[in-house]
């Protein structure tokens, strides 16, 4: 269990929780600073690697590379993978998760402040606004390894780490299980909350619009996107969102009306909600479930398909089909 403060907290099966990562000196934390996610070495048995992406005491982003033993994690076996300034305390992305290839996505805003001033979302030359993806695996001197099938690697002054573009603050997104579709919960503006659904074909380099579009509005007319995927869902301001949590799509057994939906939240609303998501199709059967989580930050699942929500006052909500 994560904690914006800047540990994580092992969670037994009697309830019992002990500290498993303490890096609370080395970050700044409040607002949408902090400790903000942790994702496992797909080889864990093995390796018993872990990557967490926080902002330093500076504010900037820092993926580091840990090491577990046993049951807690030495910070002194830190190894940082990538480091990036942050020009503003908010839109600091924050999500590391290994994809369905076992390589790690992460997410970074657009920079902060707001309407994209740097004119960032769209820029090939800076990480900030994107998906990125990247092997672990250090690369000679380098400390990780730009994976040659990605769109932007070897282009000229582009990114190579670059995996998809056009994000203002991509705050969490997920895979599919089943068809590894990346769907992102890309938080807006004033006015349009968006979640895009988009296969792995269009992924690797897919252009989602920021800052030309705000969800499927044209935002700064300096700024174009003339290949820009359209949102699969928008949710207003007007109707009570504020700032979208991308959620996951449910495969779990025990959930057959919820099989193939997409789960998400909005932090202000609290509402959970869910539509059959499929790439390149406007969603036509969003609904509200019911339950309310207040303050939705994030969703998540385990190895059997269990579904949780988890609300920033500290609670963490399994969804049961009772």
């Amino acid at each position: 269990m994560v904690e914006q403060g800047g540990t994580i907290e092992r969670v037994s099966p009697d309830g019992e929780t002990s500290t498993f990562l303490d890096i609370s000196d080395e970050i700044s934390s409040g607002g949408e600073r902090g400790l903000l996610s942790v994702a496992f070495s797909p080889d864990w048995k093995r390796d018993h690697k872990l990557y967490v992406d926080y902002t330093d005491p500076e504010g900037n982003t820092r993926v580091v590379e840990y090491q577990a033993d046993g049951d807690t994690v030495d910070p002194g076996s830190a190894r940082e993978l990538l480091r990036v300034d942050q020009p503003y305390p908010n839109h600091n992305g924050g999500l590391v998760l290994f994809g369905p290839d076992d390589l790690l996505y992460i997410g970074l805003g657009d920079g902060g402040s707001a309407g994209d001033p740097d004119r960032n979302g769209l820029d090939e030359t800076t990480l900030l606004g994107k998906i990125l993806r990247i092997d672990p695996e250090p690369d000679g001197d380098f400390p990780y390894t730009v994976p040659k099938s990605n769109p932007f690697a070897g282009e000229g002054d582009a990114r190579g780490e670059i995996y998809s573009l056009g994000l203002r603050n991509p705050w969490r997104f997920s895979f599919d299980p089943e068809t590894d579709d990346l769907l992102i919960g890309d938080v807006g503006q004033d006015e349009q909350e968006e979640v895009d659904v988009v296969t792995p074909a269009q992924a690797r380099g897919g252009n989602f619009g920021w800052s030309a579009y705000e969800g499927d509005a044209r935002f700064n007319e300096d700024q174009e996107a003339p290949d820009a995927i359209a949102p699969a869902l928008v949710a207003t301001h007007e109707d009570g969102n504020c700032s979208i949590t991308g959620g996951v799509v449910v495969r779990d057994p025990d959930l057959p009306t919820l099989a193939g939906r997409y789960l998400w939240g909005d932090f202000c609303r609290g509402e959970l909600r869910s539509f059959t998501p499929k790439p390149g199709t406007t969603a036509s059967d969003d609904v509200a479930l019911g339950p309310k989580v207040e303050g939705v930050a994030s969703f998540g699942t385990d190895n059997a398909g269990n579904v949780y929500a988890v609300s920033i006052n500290g609670p963490v909500y399994r969804l049961d089909p009772k």
